[in-house]
């Protein structure tokens, strides 16, 4: 998938040194809510057994890992990852992130509405789904940009880096195409 100069595709076993500095130079803004994605990548060794297990779980159509690419400098910017998936809805919930000197710039959003029509039409997803901490402005204007709604608050959902329980945001996407075909 490509929009504007930038590449959406499945992470690949080279990337680990580029997807280790993605990680590690974002890591105060990753740390608290993506919090088994920083414990996984603390070296370049982890990052290769990461990548490893996410292609496993790819193969095993229980998880799908999109890098963000840079094609001018050939830069991985960021990640997008489509994760409890559920078959036999089917739905999956979606996490994103995308490197601080790349953030705020519209990128985030036309990459998530890529793979949102990718999870749509050619996977045929009903329902997609997000959590995120009401502290995480952009991640809730991103989900409402993308055409989430609030679905409700749910209470003590996600334990941080730290350890403490934090309350989580979820939004809801259901495929325009589901909707359409229902009776009522």
């Amino acid at each position: 998938m490509r929009f504007d100069h930038f590449l959406i595709r499945i992470i690949q076993q080279n990337d680990a040194e580029a997807y280790f500095n993605l990680v590690n130079n974002n890591l105060d803004r990753l740390a608290d809510f993506f919090a088994g994605t920083v414990a996984a990548n603390r070296n370049q060794t982890d990052s290769i057994q990461f990548i490893q297990n996410n292609l496993q779980k790819f193969e095993d159509q229980t998880y799908m890992p999109f890098v963000i690419v840079d094609m001018h400098s050939n830069e991985l910017i960021g990640y997008i990852d489509v994760k409890n998936i559920d078959w036999k809805i089917p739905k999956a919930e979606l996490g994103c992130f995308i490197d601080q000197s790349h953030a705020g710039k519209g990128i985030s959003s036309k990459a998530m509405n890529l793979v949102i029509d990718h999870l749509f039409n050619e996977k045929q997803f009903i329902k997609l789904f997000l959590r995120t901490h009401e502290s995480n402005t952009a991640a809730r204007h991103l989900a409402e940009a993308s055409g989430f709604e609030l679905e409700g608050k749910i209470r003590c959902d996600y334990k941080t880096t730290s350890g403490k329980l934090a309350d989580l945001l979820y939004y809801g996407l259901i495929n325009p195409s589901y909707v359409r075909n229902q009776i009522v």
